[in-house]
């Protein structure tokens, strides 16, 4: 095809290797008409070794097709700035979910479903990872009726250094605020299914009326309502603002590091990394000198977030 049909697009979403892109040219038009695209041979070069090849926030050259407007072929990804993962294990390969991130907001709930500070840590190592600022969004806020284990927790992240939310989609409570943070960036938003994100996304642009569900009561967990990454620019903000609204996550395997390696990317943790007697072969459970047990011992380091270290270290150390 000729250099006039050539493009350069924003991934929206993609499934089965056909993905809704939105060109440039169109980015600022009201319709903002999307074109339909496959990989160019099918196999995109650099991408090899992903379970997918691209994902929602990736920037990619597309050559358009004149017989079908609606339609175009991607030949090239841009370098990204970086990508948020998991491991997929089905697939046994790194599962990009977003992107060119400035932002990711874990989100949790107080309760229905309840608290889960592992799932949450899980989240914050795998942003870690990805050099992306994670931010710690509590859904449901008002449905906490006294100060238990789930305050106790977010004030102990807020001491290590994360910036927490206490928030409520249905009542409106920190949502000026997220939006603020929202407004102007590319952010994720990531959590277990039932944690209101589809809600909370309504919140912020009602606008868009995207469909949620109720958690399922028997297992005290969400209904998927999202089946797949999608990026979503945000109405009524003042700034272009997008979003990249994911699937619930029912199992997060952290990706792209060594059990070796976790200390560095929990943020309390890493200061004393090579302090043990037994320096980097220290395996942190039983041995006299260790930094790690001392610090948990002295309050340093919370005991779930110890937990949680000893807990992601054992299944990275089995893959």
């Amino acid at each position: 095809m000729s250099g006039e049909n050539v493009l350069n697009a924003l991934v929206l979403r993609g499934s089965r290797n056909i993905f809704s892109v939105l060109p440039d040219s169109l980015s600022d038009s009201k319709d903002q008409k999307t074109l339909e695209c496959r990989i160019k041979g099918k196999v995109l070069k650099g991408m090899e070794n992903y379970y997918n090849p691209l994902a929602p926030g990736d920037r990619v050259s597309i050559e358009a097709d004149p017989i079908h407007p609606a339609k175009a072929l991607i030949t090239a990804a841009e370098e990204r700035r970086n990508i948020l993962t998991r491991f997929n294990q089905k697939g046994q390969k790194s599962q990009i979910l977003a992107a060119n991130i400035d932002l990711a907001f874990c989100m949790t709930t107080p309760l229905s479903p309840p608290f889960r500070p592992r799932f949450l840590d899980r989240l914050l190592v795998q942003a870690e990872i990805s050099a992306i600022t994670p931010v710690i969004l509590c859904n449901k806020w008002d449905l906490l009726e006294d100060k238990n284990e789930t305050e106790e927790r977010l004030a102990d992240y807020q001491r290590i250094g994360y910036r927490v939310l206490r928030i409520s989609a249905k009542t409106g409570l920190g949502i000026d605020e997220l939006r603020s943070l929202m407004t102007g960036i590319t952010s994720v938003l990531l959590g277990q299914s039932g944690v209101g994100k589809t809600s909370l996304v309504n919140a912020l642009s009602p606008g868009l009326a995207m469909k949620t569900g109720a958690v399922n009561e028997k297992y005290d967990r969400g209904n998927h309502t999202t089946s797949l990454s999608v990026m979503l620019r945000l109405p009524g903000f003042e700034n272009p603002s997008f979003l990249i609204d994911t699937p619930g996550i029912r199992r997060m395997v952290p990706d792209g590091v060594k059990a070796e390696d976790l200390i560095l990317y929990m943020k309390e943790f890493a200061g004393f990394s090579g302090l043990c007697t037994y320096g980097l072969s220290c395996s942190h459970r039983s041995e006299p000198g260790c930094a790690i047990l001392e610090a948990a011992d002295k309050g340093l380091i919370h005991k779930d977030r110890y937990e949680s270290f000893l807990r992601i270290g054992d299944e990275l150390a089995a893959l």
